[in-house]
């Protein structure tokens, strides 16, 4: 396959991807910043990669200003070492992300597990505690979906037998989420803070 193939490849995947589902993504995310929820993002190997990428991106890339005071609340728990290994070494590696979670999820919170394959035993132990804890939880798979697309309340899915390609549309994806949430908080902002003003005068 060479470059043009390629872009024609990817193109192709991207037009099949539900936008009804990415758009829903994208209205989770936003009732959990004005609910001031928190959101916790997973995944293993290229998607623990863009976990910690979609998270700081989500704290940080969606701020209006330094002085915000409503901001979006989002951890990757790929991202604290210690915890992982300590709970890989000492209970299980199918267990880092399910005991993270008891230790700093509440109801209401939002779980995303990213999967290519949806069968990771970590990630499917996490979505199945977050379901019976009132967590919104919402899978982001390739393949056919595997268990996460199964077991998870909401989705987006990227209908491709190629994990490295998957895992590079779920970026892909993540980053159009984020122009969009900059774009919703920016007016919702502006819109909060002149009814502050307001109440002030």
């Amino acid at each position: 396959m060479n470059y043009q193939e390629y872009l024609l490849y990817i193109n192709d995947i991207l037009s099949k991807v539900n936008e009804k589902e990415v758009e829903n993504f994208i209205q989770l995310l936003f009732d959990a910043f004005e609910k001031s929820k928190m959101i916790f993002v997973i995944g293993n190997g290229g998607s623990a990669a863009n976990a910690s990428h979609f998270a700081q991106d989500l704290a940080k890339g969606t701020r209006v200003h330094l002085e915000q005071e409503l901001r979006i609340k989002a951890l990757s728990l790929t991202d604290n070492l210690p915890f992982v290994t300590a709970l890989g070494n000492d209970d299980g590696y199918e267990t880092i992300f399910e005991q993270q979670l008891r230790t700093f999820a509440n109801p209401g919170d939002l779980l995303i597990a990213i999967s290519g394959s949806g069968n990771s035993e970590n990630i499917i132990r996490a979505v199945n505690w977050g379901n019976n804890n009132k967590l919104e939880t919402i899978g982001i798979t390739g393949f056919n979906g595997g268990k996460l697309k199964e077991i998870n309340k909401y989705s987006v899915h990227v209908p491709l037998n190629d994990m490295a390609t998957a895992e590079s549309i779920h970026s892909v994806i993540f980053h159009y989420v984020i122009l969009q949430l900059q774009d919703k908080i920016k007016s919702s902002y502006l819109v909060y803070e002149n009814n502050s003003s307001s109440d002030n005068s």
